[in-house]
C-alpha cells in the first residue's frame, strides 16, 4: 500500500497495466495517463505532471524489469503528447512550461535503449493530423528525435505517418514547413541507404496523392520521392503504374514556372517505362499463382523486406549502382502489369483536349513502348484505340502527329496484329457507306480486276497485318470527312507513312479502297493528292523506280491498281502514264478529253502537269524527246497537251519546249546496235490497254453524270431561294 501511495496520482490499476507484459495493457495504461495529465493541464497545476514525470522516469523506465521499463517509456510518451497540446497553449509561462518538460522526456528517449515504439507511433499517428501550428511543430520535433536516435528503426513505421508528414509540408509557416522537409529528407536518406527494409508498396499510393497536390513544394517533394522509389523498387511499383501516371503525364506540359517539378517527373515517367519488358507479355493472367493483385497490402509479399533482395541488377539496367535493387527473376513473375489501368489512364489522357502537347507525346510514346513490349497483350485494347489515335491525326503539332503515325505503323505492321481470317477485326463497320464512309470492298484481298493480286500477295513488299487495311481505310475515311485536314496534313501525313511502312502497299491499298469511294468528288481529289505525292516526293523515289520501267510482274500489277483510280482524275491519269514511260496510252486518253467536259479545274490540273514535265522528275522524259524516231506518241502527246491549252504561260513553256525537239532526219546515225525504246517496253506488252481505256471512259462518265447532278441539285435551290 505504501509503494502504491508513493506511485499516485497513478491508480493502482494504472500501475499494474503499465508493468503487464501485454502490449495491449500497457496501451490502456498510457491511454489513461494522457487523460490524467491533460486534466492537470487544465487546472494548470504543474506540480502533479512533474510528479507523474517524475514516477514514470525514475521507477518505470529505469527499473531492472523489462516490462516495467517498456510501461515507463510508453507513458511518458503519453505525458509528451498531452503536453503537445499544451504547448500550443497561448500563456507564454505554460508554454515555456511544457517545452521545458518536453525537452526532459525527449532525453529520456534518446538515453534509453527500450524505447516502446511500437506503442508511441499510434499515439502520434492519431495526432499528425493536426492543424494547429504548435501541436504540428511538436510532433515533427519528435519525429526528428525518435529518427536520431541509432536504436530506433522509423522506416518500419514511414507507411503510418507519412500521408501526415506530407500534409504537414504543406503549412502557411515556413518554420514549420522547413522542420517537415528536414524530417523528410532524413527518411528519404534512410531510404536509400537500406531499401530492402523499406515498404515501398504500401507508400506508393500515398506519394501518388501528394504528387498532385496544387502545393508546388508538396507536389515537388512527393514527384522526388517517387523518382526514388521507382528506380530503388524496381518493378515492385508496377502495379501502381496507372495512378503514377495519372500524377506523373499531366507534369510533363508544366511551364518553366514548375521546370523543377517538369524535370522530375519525366524522371519518373522514363523510368517506369523501363520496368516494362517483353516477358510482360508472356505472363498468363489466368494463372493466379503467377500474379499479385493490383494494389498489394501490408500483408502481402511485396512489402515485405524478403520480397526483395540487394544486389541484383538495377531495374533501369545499371548494375553499377549499388544502391539500387530490385526483385530476383524468381519473383519477377509475382509481378503484374496492370495493363487495363495503364491503357485506361493513357486513352483519358489522350482525349483530353485541354492537355499539353509534351504530355500527348508522353501518352503516345508509352502506348508504342507498349506495343513493342507486349504486342499481344496490348492488341487487345486496339480496337478501343484505334478511334482516338485517328482523331489525334488532327492535332495541331506536327511533332504530335509524327508519334501518332509512329504508333499506327506499328500497329499497322506488327505480327501481333494479324487474325486468322486475313482482314483486321469489326470490318463490318468499316465497310458500310455512310453520308462521309467509303464504299469498300467486304474483304482487302478482292480487287478491281481478276488481272490485279490482293495486297498480302505481293512478295515484293512485306506483309502488312490485319490493322494495316483497316488503317487505311479509315484513315481515307477521315480525310472524307475532314477536307482541311485533307488540304493542310493529307500529304504529310501519307508520306510520313510511306517512311514507316511499306510505300508499294499503302499506294496499292488507298487505290483499291479510292476506286469503290461513291463520293467522285473526293476520290478525284484524293488521287490527285496521292499523284502529287507520288511524282514529288523524295520518299517515294524507290517506288518511282519501279514504276518507271515496269519490268517486274508486280510493278506491272501495282500500275494497273492505280490506274483504275487514278481515272477519277484524267489529267493524273495521263502524268501517270508519263512516269511510266506508256506515251502511246497517253496520247490515246488526251485524244479522249475532246468528249470530257473541260472545266476551269481541269485546265489548272494541265498547267500544273506542264510545270511539273519541267521538273526534274521528269529529266527522262525530256532527254527521250531526243529519240524522235522510237518515241513519236510522246511527242504527240505533249503536243495534245499543248492543244488543250489555252495562250498562257503554260502553253508558251510548254511551246518553247517542243521546239527544242530535233528535226529526226538530222538525228539519224548509222549505229543501229543500240537497243530502241520500244523493244524496252515489250516487257509490258501483257497489260490490256484497251480494257484499261474502257475503264477510264466508264469512269469518267460517272463523273460527267454526278457533276449534271450537283448541278441540278444547285439550280433546284436557287429556285426555291427565288420562289
Amino acid at each position: 500500500m505504501n509503494a502504491e501511495r508513493d506511485l499516485s496520482p497513478l491508480t493502482p490499476g494504472v500501475v499494474r497495466a503499465l508493468t503487464d507484459k501485454l502490449y495491449e495493457k500497457r496501451k490502456v495504461a498510457a491511454l489513461e495517463i494522457e487523460k490524467l495529465v491533460r486534466e492537470f493541464v487544465a487546472q494548470n497545476n504543474t506540480s502533479q505532471i512533474k510528479h507523474v514525470i517524475q514516477i514514470l522516469s525514475q521507477e518505470f523506465a529505469l527499473s531492472q524489469h523489462p516490462h516495467s521499463r517498456k510501461g515507463g517509456l510508453i507513458g511518458l510518451a503519453a505525458c509528451s503528447i498531452a503536453l503537445g497540446k499544451l504547448a500550443a497553449d497561448p500563456d507564454p509561462n505554460v508554454k515555456s512550461g511544457s517545452e521545458l518538460l518536453d525537452r526532459l522526456l525527449k532525453d529520456i528517449v534518446t538515453e534509453s535503449n527500450q524505447f516502446d515504439l511500437v506503442g508511441f507511433i499510434p499515439l502520434l499517428r492519431e495526432r499528425i493530423y493536426s492543424n494547429n501550428q504548435y501541436a504540428r511543430q511538436f510532433i515533427i520535433s519528435w519525429i526528428l528525435v525518435l529518427e536520431s536516435v541509432p536504436d530506433i528503426n522509423l522506416l518500419d513505421y514511414l507507411p503510418e505517418i507519412l500521408d501526415g508528414l506530407f500534409q504537414i509540408l504543406g503549412d502557411n509557416s515556413k518554420e514549420i514547413r522547413k522542420m517537415c522537409e528536414v524530417a523528410l529528407g532524413e527518411f528519404l536518406k534512410e531510404i536509400k541507404k537500406n531499401p530492402s527494409s523499406v515498404k515501398f508498396a504500401e507508400m506508393a499510393n500515398i506519394l501518388v496523392i501528394h504528387c498532385q497536390a496544387a502545393d508546388d513544394l508538396i507536389q515537388l517533394t512527393a514527384m522526388c520521392w517517387m523518382r526514388e522509389f521507382i528506380q530503388l523498387a524496381g518493378r515492385v511499383m508496377l502495379p501502381y503504374s496507372s495512378g503514377i501516371l495519372t500524377a506523373v503525364l499531366p507534369c510533363l506540359s508544366y511551364d518553366d514556372r514548375k521546370k523543377n517539378i517538369k524535370e522530375v517527373a519525366n524522371v519518373c515517367n522514363q523510368s517506369l517505362m523501363k520496368l516494362v519488358i517483353p516477358e510482360d507479355d508472356e505472363m498468363d493472367e489466368a494463372k493466379p499463382s503467377m500474379t499479385i493483385p493490383a494494389e498489394p497490402t501490408s500483408e502481402e509479399s511485396l512489402s515485405r523486406p524478403e520480397a526483395v533482395t540487394a544486389g541484383s541488377l538495377d531495374a533501369s539496367g545499371d548494375s553499377s549502382n549499388s544502391g539500387v535493387f530490385t526483385v530476383t527473376s524468381c519473383e519477377r513473375i509475382q509481378v503484374t502489369l496492370n495493363l487495363d489501368g495503364i491503357v485506361q489512364v493513357l486513352d483519358y489522357h489522350l482525349s483530353d483536349t485541354s492537355i499539353g502537347m509534351m504530355t500527348r507525346i508522353a501518352v503516345l510514346k508509352w502506348l508504342y513502348h507498349l506495343y513493342i513490349k507486349t504486342p499481344r497483350k496490348m492488341f487487345r485494347h486496339t480496337d478501343s484505340l484505334f478511334p482516338i489515335l485517328l482523331r489525334t491525326l488532327s492535332d495541331e503539332s506536327d511533332e504530335v502527329i509524327l508519334k501518332d503515325l509512329e504508333l499506327l505503323a506499328e500497329i499497322a505492321s506488327s505480327p501481333a496484329g494479324q487474325t486468322e481470317e486475313g482482314h483486321g477485326p469489326s470490318d463490318g463497320s468499316d465497310v458500310r457507306p455512310g453520308p462521309v464512309e467509303l464504299h469498300v470492298p467486304a474483304r482487302p484481298g478482292q480487287l478491281s480486276s481478276s488481272s490485279t493480286k490482293g495486297l498480302e500477295c505481293s512478295p515484293s513488299t512485306p506483309t502488312m497485318n490485319s490493322y494495316f487495311y483497316k488503317f487505311m481505310i479509315n484513315l481515307l475515311k477521315r480525310f472524307s470527312s475532314e477536307r482541311k485536314l485533307l488540304e493542310a496534313r493529307g500529304a504529310f501525313i501519307i508520306r510520313q507513312l510511306c517512311l514507316l511502312l511499306n510505300a508499294e502497299n499503302i499506294f496499292h491499298s488507298m487505290a483499291d479502297i479510292l476506286l469503290r469511294e461513291e463520293d467522285l468528288k473526293f476520290a478525284s481529289t484524293m488521287v490527285h493528292t496521292l499523284n502529287t505525292i507520288l511524282l514529288t516526293s523524295s520518299e517515294l523515289f524507290q517506288l518511282r523506280n519501279q514504276l518507271k520501267d515496269l519490268k517486274t510482274p508486280e510493278s506491272r500489277n501495282l500500275f494497273c491498281c492505280l490506274y483504275r483510280s487514278w481515272c477519277h482524275n484524267p489529267v493524273t491519269t495521263v502524268s501517270l502514264c508519263f512516269l511510266t514511260q506508256n506515251y502511246k496510252h497517253a496520247y490515246d486518253l488526251i485524244q479522249k478529253f475532246g468528249d470530257l467536259e473541260v472545266t476551269v479545274d481541269f485546265l489548272t490540273e494541265v498547267d500544273k502537269l506542264v510545270q511539273l514535265i519541267e521538273c526534274p522528275i521528269f529529266t527522262y522524259l525530256r532527254l527521250q524527246l531526243l529519240d524522235v524516231k522510237n518515241n513519236p506518241y510522246l511527242i504527240k502527246a505533249l503536243y495534245g497537251l499543248l492543244m488543250l491549252l489555252p495562250q498562257s504561260s503554260a502553253f508558251q513553256l510548254l511551246s518553247h519546249r517542243l521546239q527544242c525537239v530535233p528535226n529526226p532526219e538530222l538525228m539519224q546515225t548509222t549505229d543501229n546496235s543500240k537497243p530502241s525504246t520500244s523493244f524496252k517496253r515489250t516487257a509490258a506488252s501483257n497489260i490490256d490497254y484497251t480494257e484499261l481505256l474502257q475503264h477510264f471512259e466508264k469512269v469518267q462518265n460517272k463523273h460527267l453524270e454526278a457533276r449534271h447532278q450537283r448541278a441540278g441539285r444547285a439550280e433546284q435551290l436557287d429556285r426555291r431561294v427565288v420562289l
